[in-house]
């Protein structure tokens, strides 16, 4: 095993969280654009007043819209301790609340959030654990809210996902040439990720409550959805 690599997923991440900005654009394709569909994919007269991050990572989700949405109060969930610090220097003058966690063990509370975000972050959960997941936010969402999630949106048994690992490792490798991020990513991706097409995903989303489900932006198979 790669010696980089972490033996739990929060392990992982908080060794990951020093350079995590730099390391997601070096390894994401349209990384930067997709965090930005969290502020520019809402309505215009969308006014949330309480915001759940899950798997918020170092903050960059919630970094696309706090700005717009000053008051809210936001409650920010990962199972990294090292990412949770950097949220709280990050957000220190704002309503934050942090909370150590993996999805699982979350405690989701019912009609309490009026926007759900996860940036990157469902697809280390495997299809039955994502089945539940959606069924937890539906409860937890406010009438009218949304869940708004930026990921890869593709199955591993999928025809096209070979071509996918193909493209990914020429991206990661044009800006790293050394071979190192892809050989890390590609053991990460291996032992961590879980990743759905959007049509499964889509099927799941439905099954869960949500009854408009859209794919806000995508270049490919990296797809910014939104549901409600």
């Amino acid at each position: 095993m790669n010696p980089k690599i972490k033996e739990t997923i929060s392990l992982e991440f908080d060794a990951f969280s020093k350079d995590y900005t730099s390391d997601m654009i070096t390894v994401v394709p349209h990384y930067l654009s997709l965090m930005s569909c969290f502020n520019d994919c809402l309505p215009l007269k969308f006014e949330p007043r309480s915001i759940l991050d899950l798997g918020c990572g170092n903050g960059n989700s919630t970094a696309e819209i706090i700005h717009r949405f000053l008051d809210a109060e936001y409650t920010l969930v990962d199972a990294s301790a090292e990412m949770l610090a950097i949220c709280k220097a990050r957000f220190s003058d704002s309503n934050i609340k942090l909370v150590e966690s993996y999805f699982s063990d979350f405690e989701f509370s019912a009609a309490s959030y009026d926007l759900i975000i996860a940036g990157f972050s469902m697809h280390h959960c495997e299809a039955e654990e994502k089945k539940s997941l959606f069924k937890k936010l539906k409860t937890s969402l406010m009438p009218n809210g949304y869940l708004a999630m930026s990921d890869l949106f593709i199955t591993k048994t999928d025809d096209t996902h070979p071509a996918l690992l193909e493209y990914w490792k020429n991206y990661i490798n044009r800006n790293d040439p050394s071979g190192e991020k892809w050989a890390w990513l590609k053991e990460h991706y291996d032992r961590f990720d879980s990743p759905h097409n959007f049509e499964s995903q889509k099927t799941w989303l439905s099954d869960a409550g949500f009854s408009n489900i859209e794919i806000a932006w995508n270049e490919g198979v990296w797809m910014h959805v939104m549901a409600s």
